[in-house]
């Protein structure tokens, strides 16, 4: 076993430690929007969902990225949460399509626009080792927490809300 191989433990069920990059593979609809893939990781008492940091901006986000053409909507959202957040997911429910809704301003005036395709997730197990651990930190959050930190994302707060996780009494 070479240094390299002990610095870097095998993938958990054979998942690949390194994270798809660009945008070769990537899905569009007919609109030109780029289809994107993401989880509502929750407990498994639905008392919390799991964020993760955004690489840039360091916000709270759920894990999501590009749905490729060698894969279905829900192996990408499995992916993302692979990749992003190093969890390995059940996926219990789809929550169904959200377009983005964020002024140009906010993502970038030549960036196109996003579809979003969210699943509803069970998280069967968190890892300490995961492709994008140097790069993201994660945390647990109830709905509150949760849909406060990702003020700003409309469409993250949608899945949040879409999801079957236990919201405080009204």
């Amino acid at each position: 076993m070479s240094t390299a191989d002990a610095a870097t433990p095998p993938a958990p069920s054979n998942r690949s430690m390194e994270s798809r990059v660009g945008r070769t593979n990537q899905r569009y609809n007919t609109k030109g929007e780029r289809l994107v893939a993401g989880v509502v990781p929750l407990s498994e008492d639905r008392n919390y969902v799991l964020l993760i940091q955004s690489t840039r901006r360091k916000t709270w986000v759920l894990p999501k990225g590009g749905w490729e053409s060698d894969e279905d909507c829900s192996q990408a959202a499995e992916r993302e949460a692979w990749e992003e957040a190093g969890i390995v997911v059940r996926i219990d429910y789809d929550l169904g399509d959200i377009a983005e809704t964020r002024a140009p301003k906010q993502s970038s005036k030549t960036k196109q626009k996003s579809v979003y395709r969210f699943y509803e997730a069970t998280v069967m197990r968190e890892e300490s080792i995961w492709p994008e651990h140097d790069k993201r930190e994660r945390a647990w959050m109830t709905f509150t927490d949760a849909f406060a930190a990702m003020d700003g994302r409309p469409e993250l707060q949608e899945a949040l809300c879409k999801s079957t996780i236990n919201r405080p009494p009204s």
